[in-house]
């Protein structure tokens, strides 16, 4: 860790003594403005896309999967490959999850040990071990710009004391993290856990910054628990957390949810849905989600999304895109994918000008008209 990679720019008071935050990350691959979005590349492709319809689009940084990565193409290959930037061939900033997340979602395939997990690959049942260390040596040779501590995500609900467990486990596996080798240049981020327990995401939150890190993580969320829940993860994390650091909330990508991210002091987040939803036949817009694959679209002869000048938007029709889906032509899901992962590049430009010019409350209010139908709440 080499000073403060991240620059707060300004921030906007919202409600209940949050504010909204602009700000710069800076990284060995480039600057990253904030507030952002990071489509997900799990297995070092972001799924039907290629590296210049990224940088056409104007995505700022991507998320790649140390899990995935690990057990395909391996650790082998990607160092003969010059790591993950190479492999891929796109030279932008990348962050790489821990990898916590995937195997503790294996249930009865992996057991938790002090120094780590053992699991059974979900591809074809080998036999792996996961830890800070191997964790930390994957990211390295994936050479990612911000390599996230490996943690303990747990499930929601969960009982009090596997809540206060897993935060220790956490703690003692970012200190872990801390200590190992880390890539030229790579940034580091701590991950916040705790379940619902305000006390164990303050405790968790405080512990973290004590150790030190790059940035940290809001983690534990957008594990199945109801929206309210998800945003109290982090009312209650982000106030015990450095002013001066670089916030993420994982695995989080409802356009709403990005905004109420963002008014509670978040500056980053990632999540798949612009690229599940698309191939499942569904399109992001302002007024909220088009089921293009729905028959109604059939004969409809319009952009998904009047006014969008993206690709897809600019040169072909709702008819064409079901007709390709329901051919199961993949030009349709690439299609939607470009339109989809265009509008959440340009919603976050949009709110990065909003806090540019002190209008963040103005665009939360109509986010919520428009994608809900309803006015803002109080945040």
């Amino acid at each position: 860790m080499q000073g403060n990679p991240f620059t707060l720019l300004s921030s906007t008071p919202t409600e209940r003594g949050f504010a909204a935050r602009r700000g710069v990350l800076r990284t060995a691959h480039g600057e990253v403005q904030t507030p952002v979005f990071m489509p997900v590349g799990t297995q070092a492709t972001v799924k039907t896309l290629e590296p210049r319809d990224l940088r056409d689009l104007r995505v700022q940084i991507l998320l790649g999967n140390t899990y995935h990565l690990m057990l395909r193409p391996g650790n082998d290959v990607m160092s003969l490959a010059g790591g993950l930037h190479a492999f891929m061939g796109w030279d932008g900033p990348i962050l790489t999850d821990s990898g916590g997340f995937q195997v503790f979602s294996l249930g009865k395939l992996r057991k938790i040990a002090p120094s780590g997990v053992a699991f059974n690959s979900h591809i074809d049942g080998r036999r792996f071990f996961l830890g800070p260390k191997e964790s930390m040596e994957t990211q390295r040779v994936l050479g990612s710009d911000v390599a996230m501590c490996f943690d303990e995500c747990i499930p929601w609900p969960a009982a009090r004391d596997y809540a206060e467990k897993s935060v220790r486990t956490t703690v003692e596996w970012a200190a872990r993290c801390k200590d190992e080798p880390h890539a030229p240049g790579q940034l580091l981020f701590g991950i916040v856990q705790g379940s619902v327990f305000p006390d164990l995401r303050a405790l968790c939150a405080r512990e973290l910054a004590a150790i030190g890190f790059d940035g940290y993580a809001v983690g534990g969320v957008s594990v199945g628990e109801p929206e309210p829940e998800l945003l109290r993860g982090v009312e209650e994390s982000t106030p015990h957390l450095p002013q001066d650091r670089a916030r993420y909330l994982m695995g989080v990508g409802d356009p709403i949810q990005l905004v109420e991210g963002v008014a509670r002091g978040i500056d980053m987040f990632d999540c798949v849905m612009p690229t599940r939803h698309a191939r499942n036949g569904s399109a992001f817009t302002r007024r909220g989600s088009v089921p293009v694959k729905a028959g109604r679209f059939a004969r409809d002869l319009s952009p998904v999304e009047e006014g969008c000048d993206c690709y897809c938007c600019r040169h072909f029709t709702k008819a064409y895109v079901r007709h390709l889906l329901h051919c199961g032509e993949i030009l349709g899901e690439r299609l939607l994918t470009l339109h989809n992962v265009h509008f959440f590049m340009r919603f976050m430009e949009r709110m990065r000008e909003a806090l540019d010019a002190g209008t963040f409350p103005e665009f939360r209010a109509r986010a919520w008209a428009q994608l809900r139908g309803a006015p803002a709440p109080s945040a």
